[in-house]
């Protein structure tokens, strides 16, 4: 039997681009300064980080975090616009969500981690996890969000983590290239 996508607004869907933007906003602004001012201190706090994951933190300049953005922003706005063209019900978009969520929460571990304000740490509280919820909520009232499983979780952390070092990945080798 053939269903028709759920009623969810494109709120829900396209909500989730405009979540993460508010979001990665927050880090354009933000992660040059706090990257200049907090990794020398957070060196010599975590002496078990290896040098090298130091020094690629502090060699990403202005412009390869703008293009790790917006490879990311193709990656969100694909997701999204896949939701909405299925009325939530594609398997990307609900990846995709968790994983904005998630994510979330690692922003808040690391904040924790240092005692203090990360890039991304504030914006989580307020945009980042009640979108999520608020998402997930219409999406579930609609019924197209299945219960969640534990390989749920792991797919939507996989696919923050993937999308983010890939996303580094291809805006260091555009830098290099130039």
């Amino acid at each position: 039997m053939n269903r028709e996508p759920p009623d969810v607004s494109g709120a829900v869907t396209w909500g989730l681009l405009a979540a993460w933007a508010v979001h990665d906003l927050e880090e354009v602004v933000t992660i040059p300064r706090w990257v200049r001012t907090h990794v020398p201190e957070l060196r010599e706090r975590f002496p078990g980080v290896p040098e090298r994951v130091w020094r690629g933190l502090e060699s990403v300049d202005r412009r390869e975090f703008g293009t790790a953005v917006a490879a990311v922003a193709v990656v969100v706005a694909a997701a999204a616009a896949d939701g909405w063209r299925t009325g939530g019900r594609s398997a990307a978009y609900r990846t995709a969500l968790d994983g904005f969520g998630l994510h979330g929460l690692v922003h808040l571990a690391q904040a924790a981690a240092v005692r203090g304000y990360t890039p991304g740490s504030v914006t989580t509280p307020l945009v980042v996890l009640p979108f999520t919820l608020w998402a997930r909520g219409r999406l579930r009232r609609a019924g197209a969000l299945p219960p969640t499983r534990a390989r749920d979780v792991a797919r939507g952390l996989a696919f923050a983590a993937t999308t983010a070092f890939g996303a580094h990945a291809l805006a260091r080798r555009v830098r290099h290239a130039r």
